[in-house]
């Protein structure tokens, strides 16, 4: 008698359908987010010509284009400190503190909204708002008499940007820091309270200790965001403003001072800062959520 069984086609596998609805998001992600940056690495490091260099590393280190960085930085340091600040107390109220819950379902909305809405429309926006001749503007000065400009105010500065980079910077805040006050367990408060704890001290002792991976990768988090905008500090300061973004453009799209490749090489530069705080926020991440188990 034949033993029939060893004969037997193997049995087919059926296709992984379910993997069908990633193949946009791959294809996305290779065609606007890989090999762009491909393009921007290699760029960094080859001539015009196409021949290997670190020339254009090198470049990075001119006064004026480290200048760039520095301000950059500071703006990202100032920006992602407020809106941690600013952030927190917010989704505290909402989480702990004494506000109505219908309030809470609107600020997170708008929040989600807002953390999203930059670029030219948010420039425009401020401009509006807080230009010289904005409808703030010219309302302190017309009804209160206070001239803001003449105080020292620009909205094309420093602190004007850092406070355009808030208004995105703040919602972002409260959407990830929220979901870690929700999971603070009540028994951790509970047993403070037994043993006599008082307010400030369990918020010492107890809450920000937990929180701190929290806070500190959200920080991280905050500082890469407002260090890659682009288009908003384009659009808002143009040229009055040497920033990381502005004298990169200027190099891939101006008249004068362009040299594509140390554009490329200036991006690399954003790539490798945003990925170390990108990084960064990701493993505290990780050590935040095994807290909350």
């Amino acid at each position: 008698m034949t033993d029939t069984t060893s004969h037997a086609a193997p049995r087919r596998r059926p296709l992984p359908l379910a993997w069908l609805g990633l193949v946009p998001f791959f294809l996305f992600a290779v065609m606007f987010l890989i090999l762009p940056t491909m393009k921007i690495v290699i760029g960094a490091f080859v001539t015009a010509d196409g021949t290997p260099t670190l020339q254009n590393i090198f470049n990075l280190f001119q006064p004026s284009i480290l200048a760039a960085y520095w301000i950059s930085i500071r703006i990202s340091f100032a920006s992602a400190l407020l809106g941690c600040l600013i952030g927190f107390s917010m989704a505290a109220a909402i989480s702990f503190g004494g506000v109505p819950k219908a309030v809470r379902g609107p600020l997170l909305t708008f929040s989600g909204v807002a953390s999203n809405f930059a670029g030219v429309p948010l420039s425009f926006a401020f401009l509006a708002t807080l230009g010289r001749v904005g409808l703030v503007t010219v309302l302190l000065r017309e009804w209160f008499g206070i001239n803001i400009y003449g105080l020292g105010f620009n909205l094309l500065s420093f602190w004007g940007l850092t406070l355009v980079y808030l208004f995105f910077q703040i919602p972002l805040m409260i959407l990830i820091i929220t979901p870690a006050l929700d999971g603070m367990k009540r028994e951790w408060r509970e047993a403070a309270d037994i043993l006599g704890a008082t307010s400030g001290q369990y918020w010492r002792m107890v809450a920000f200790p937990i929180l701190a991976p929290s806070l500190l990768g959200t920080f991280a988090l905050l500082f890469a965001n407002s260090f890659g905008a682009v288009a908003t500090a384009y659009a808002l300061t143009g040229s009055s403003l040497s920033i990381v973004p502005i004298v990169l453009f200027a190099q891939i799209r101006g008249d004068v001072l362009q040299d594509p490749h140390l554009g490329y090489a200036l991006a690399f530069g954003m790539i490798v800062i945003t990925g170390i705080a990108n990084g960064v926020y990701i493993w505290l991440r990780t050590r935040a959520e095994k807290w909350m188990q």
